[in-house]
């Protein structure tokens, strides 16, 4: 690797570095606010254990990926990124909204795989097993889901045609939004906002025990997607949560994975239901 190839990649990494730890900033703003003015209030037991598992989570989670060198695959990628549809732009503003704009598209339709297919969705169910939506509910995903996602994002990067680390830095900008509407705020000219962007009250609806409406707005940041796409729901929630599905630590979060529902409904149908 050459001297400048070096300063590039020092440069990236100390950027992404500064930038997630503006992100974790916010998270810490975010949960600050929505304890002092929360827009649902859940019982002391659940927003506690909910906090609890989904930061464990975070860095159990964490440890593994690096371990096992997840980030490595971006790197990998890159190598074979010269021949993507935005290879042939020079780097600057025209080139990084393009790839935000694709990334938030590909994440979109990741997003909505999770949702359709069970091979996806007996991972991605953990994240919508939280019973009290809020902030940290950002951090509550399977192992094996982010695994799967690095993948995806890995085959994004050569397609697309973008720097690694350029993926990264967008992936942060994509957590900013992430804690946003995951938080259990009220938001000002909420509705207004939705217009363009996802909002707490959209993704609460997507945290909704019923599937007519956890299956709707898929987007992480433009809210235009799912307005396009006709999976746009707006619904003020009554239940957040899985009806069958709940974890109180993360070992039990982790082994839901493996738990599907089909399996509990047929468990529950083997137990006798007496009299009517």
């Amino acid at each position: 690797m050459s001297s400048t190839e070096n300063v590039n990649t020092s440069g990236g990494l100390f950027f992404n570095e500064a930038l997630f730890g503006l992100a974790i900033l916010a998270f810490i703003l975010l949960l600050v606010i929505e304890k002092r003015h929360p827009y649902r209030q859940f019982p002391q037991k659940v927003y506690k254990e909910s906090l609890v598992t989904n930061t464990t989570a975070f860095l159990v989670n964490n440890v593994i990926l690096t371990v096992l060198r997840a980030s490595s695959l971006f790197l990998v990628a890159q190598q074979f990124a010269s021949y993507g549809l935005l290879s042939g732009l020079d780097n600057g503003p025209v080139k990084w909204l393009l790839a935000f704009a694709f990334f938030d598209l590909a994440i979109y339709i990741w997003h909505v795989a999770s949702h359709k297919y069970e091979c996806l969705w007996r991972f991605h169910k953990v994240h919508h097993s939280d019973k009290g939506f809020n902030v940290s509910t950002g951090f509550r995903f399977h192992v094996f889901d982010l695994l799967l996602e690095v993948i995806y994002k890995c085959v994004f990067v050569v397609v697309i045609g973008v720097n690694a680390y350029l993926i990264l830095s967008i992936e942060i900008v994509e957590l900013f939004f992430i804690f946003f509407h995951h938080a259990n705020i009220r938001v000002p000219n909420e509705e207004t906002i939705s217009q363009v962007f996802i909002t707490p009250s959209l993704h609460r609806t997507h945290h909704s025990t019923l599937r007519q409406e956890h299956d709707s707005n898929y987007g992480v940041v433009f809210s235009f997607w799912d307005r396009v796409f006709g999976t746009r729901k707006e619904r003020v929630p009554e239940h957040i949560g899985l009806d069958l599905i709940e974890a109180e630590n993360f070992i039990q979060l982790f082994s839901l994975a493996f738990i599907t529902e089909l399996k509990i409904r047929k468990l529950f149908s083997w137990i006798p239901k007496g009299k009517r």
